[in-house]
């Protein structure tokens, strides 16, 4: 009922997920940072996230990890279990589990994956998603994910149709207050899912992404911003000061840059005062 990607690049470590299941980024996705990424699903079995990450942590290989968590589960034939770990991965499905199920699993330079996915329209599903992975090298790892979900969707991904996605990324020292979450974004009932995820995605990289092609508040800018800050009730001591205030009602306080403002916030900001007296 379900497709996943865990996988790691770098010293991050995540897992993408779409189902016909409601919420389903609270049952199958769990990563540790700098330890690994877990994914369980079928007749998913939540403790296999706990597990695993700390057979990991202990040293243990990913393959020996799924052994060990499935040979003393008497429910493993209806299990699927993806595992990636710094150095290994693997990917389990039991015999039990339902057409069509199976996964692929890999590793290079370029990080580690291992996909997998039950009650697909087929084993092109699986495939997709790991020609995707290949294709996105270089990307990071929530866009990989992202882009091995969407190709697997593409595909026909889950024969009953569309409901949760989530994708899940932990590195050190990244995320809101440097706790280590990058990304930790559900979809829990839409009917297109993983489109409705990477529409977040694209928000939450907005909000929580570094500043990017940033332009020099001055001259003519200056005076542009300044008005339509104005506009939208924020003024200051100059064009800068107001943007702090409108971004800090707005959620950009991320993407602010001392003395400049982000392309995308200067967008965002003419889209908001489109009557402006300078549009």
């Amino acid at each position: 009922m379900t497709f996943s990607i865990a996988a790691r690049a770098g010293d991050a470590y995540g897992v993408a997920v779409a189902s016909k299941f409601i919420a389903v980024g609270s049952v199958v996705p769990a990563a540790r940072i700098e330890v690994g990424a877990v994914a369980t699903q079928a007749m998913a079995k939540v403790s296999y996230r706990k597990d695993v990450l700390d057979l990991l942590e202990l040293g243990v290989d990913a393959e020996t990890a799924v052994a060990r968590v499935t040979a003393a589960d008497e429910g493993r034939a209806h299990r699927q279990l993806g595992v990636v770990s710094e150095t290994s991965q693997a990917t389990y499905t039991g015999s039990e589990c339902m057409a069509w199920a199976g996964g692929r699993a890999g590793g290079d330079t370029s990080g580690r994956y291992a996909i997998q996915g039950n009650i697909l329209t087929g084993e092109k599903v699986v495939v997709a998603m790991e020609q995707a992975w290949f294709d996105s090298v270089g990307m990071p790892l929530p866009r990989r994910l992202l882009a091995a979900l969407l190709a697997g969707d593409a595909a026909g991904g889950d024969s009953r149709g569309r409901q949760g996605a989530a994708i899940h990324v932990v590195q050190r020292g990244t995320g809101y207050d440097a706790s280590g979450v990058l990304v930790d974004l559900r979809v829990d009932d839409h009917p297109d899912a993983p489109a409705e995820l990477a529409r977040l995605l694209d928000l939450h990289d907005l909000f929580f992404g570094e500043p990017e092609d940033v332009q020099p508040l001055t001259g003519e800018l200056a005076d542009e911003v300044s008005s339509r800050l104005a506009v939208l009730g924020h003024t200051g001591a100059d064009a800068y000061a107001a943007l702090e205030a409108w971004s800090g009602v707005e959620n950009y306080e991320m993407l602010l840059s001392p003395g400049g403002i982000d392309a995308r916030v200067l967008a965002a900001l003419r889209a908001a005062t489109p009557d402006s007296p300078t549009s």
